[in-house]
């Protein structure tokens, strides 16, 4: 029996489908659904608009937050094509998605030549073994705006 969860998914993976046909990009779609239903969608657009960061979800995501006029989908669902690699996941923290479905896995995505497995296991890295070096440079500096955000009146949290 088909459930409306089914319905929602299946529209992930013909955006995907739509995507990939069109040379948008790989084969990933993602669709947001907040209060019964669909509020943004998104496909992978990482080569047509040479954009690294343009992926399924967080198309998706933009889609969303323009459609309903914020930066918080708390109570929102998300319904991926496949598990979102670390930067998307990443983004539906920040976004307060409240749960995730997916299609296909990473180790999946990593048969087909998406590697997303190999960003997860540098995380879990100690910073001085990552591939990418990082040095921290004019911490005091930095740290005075940190100082002024904490005393800004009229910040809007996030």
């Amino acid at each position: 029996m088909s459930t409306e969860k089914d319905g929602y998914m299946r529209r992930a993976l013909a955006l995907a489908r739509q995507g990939m046909n069109g040379n948008a990009g790989g084969p990933f779609g993602a669709v947001i659904v907040k209060d019964g239903r669909i509020v943004g969608e998104g496909w992978n657009r990482v080569t047509s608009t040479n954009d690294p960061t343009a992926h399924a979800e967080v198309v998706a995501i933009r889609d969303a937050c323009k459609a309903l006029g914020t930066f918080d989908l708390a109570g929102a669902e998300i319904y991926a094509s496949c598990e979102p690699c670390p930067m998307c996941l990443a983004a539906i923290y920040w976004a307060r998605i409240g749960r995730i479905y997916y299609g296909n896995t990473r180790a999946g995505a990593a048969r087909i030549g998406f590697d997303d497995d190999h960003i997860y296991r540098e995380f879990a890295l100690p910073m001085e073994r990552r591939a990418i070096p990082m040095q921290r440079l004019l911490a005091a500096e930095a740290e005075a705006d940190f100082a002024a955000w904490m005393k800004k009146d009229d910040k809007v949290r996030y």
